[in-house]
């Protein structure tokens, strides 16, 4: 019965150790870096119309974004829902469509239930809401991140300021996204394509405005307002810095999780060939 078992048992033990490793690689896609997200208090009743609602404007923002990079949609019913998605200027269709697709997977276990959620991620953007919020400008800061201070150095802060004032200038034109760089510091910025030119103008000036006086000599800076953002870094893209260290964390996790699960194998084996020899 024992040499019954015991493959049995080791099989499942290699089952075990291979869904660990998948559910600890981190992402290989670094525009499916989550930025920030959140839900609205109010729920839905689950098999209500408004569910169906949510479902419909889920799968139409998904399937739009196979072929735009932006789009939004309003909903009619008792409770009227409006969405829209957004991808990264710099984003292929297929890489659009990816991401938005990986954040509407996302949205449906961060907001299961709620009648509304919003999701950034570093390539996209994805928003539900039952209140109306196309077409509404909004500064509210999200997400402020600055990076370690790097002193004072004249050269650099000159440089980042030609790119950030690059990125806040305008000639009247609708540029929606804008990218810049002087030497070794990058920019970028982006508004909602919902908003107008000016209002779009507008909000990047105030994320850039807050990005100058928040992060002052930082390496790198992030200023997420609720409908644009505006960033920079020098020497490279910063948004890994902290994957780094997570992933880190992740290799020595599995490496345990390994560990303990080959000590269980040998265990069973072992007990098991002492049973059969006792036998």
């Amino acid at each position: 019965m024992a040499s019954t078992q015991t493959p049995s048992l080791i099989l499942l033990l290699l089952l075990l150790l291979t869904t660990l490793s998948i559910l600890t690689t981190p992402s290989s896609s670094s525009t499916e870096t989550f930025v920030f997200g959140g839900c609205s208090q109010q729920k839905y009743t689950p098999g209500s119309a408004y569910e169906n609602s949510v479902n419909s404007m889920l799968t139409s923002l998904v399937n739009s974004a196979m072929f735009s990079s932006y789009n939004n949609f309003t909903i009619q019913g008792q409770q009227t829902l409006y969405g829209l998605f957004q991808c990264r200027g710099d984003l292929s269709t297929a890489d659009c469509g990816r991401c938005v697709a990986h954040a509407v997977s996302q949205l449906g276990t961060l907001c299961l239930d709620s009648c509304g959620g919003v999701l950034q991620l570093d390539g996209c953007f994805v928003k539900y809401d039952n209140i109306s919020f196309l077409g509404v400008e909004d500064k509210t800061v999200v997400v402020k991140k600055c990076g370690p201070l790097i002193g004072y150095d004249s050269d650099a802060s000159t440089r980042r300021d030609a790119v950030l004032g690059y990125l806040g200038s305008s000639d009247g034109s609708y540029k929606p996204y804008r990218v810049g760089g002087s030497g070794d510091v990058t920019g970028v910025a982006q508004c909602v394509g919902d908003l107008s030119a000016s209002e779009c103008q507008d909000c990047l000036s105030d994320a850039i405005g807050r990005l100058k006086t928040d992060c002052g000599a930082a390496k790198w800076g992030d200023m997420f307002l609720a409908k644009c953002y505006a960033r920079y870094s020098e020497g490279g893209d910063h948004s890994h810095d902290n994957d780094d260290d997570n992933d880190e964390e992740i290799e020595k996790t599995l490496a345990i999780l390994i560990g303990m699960i080959a000590g269980i194998a040998l265990l069973v084996i072992f007990l098991s060939s002492i049973r059969r020899l006792s036998k």
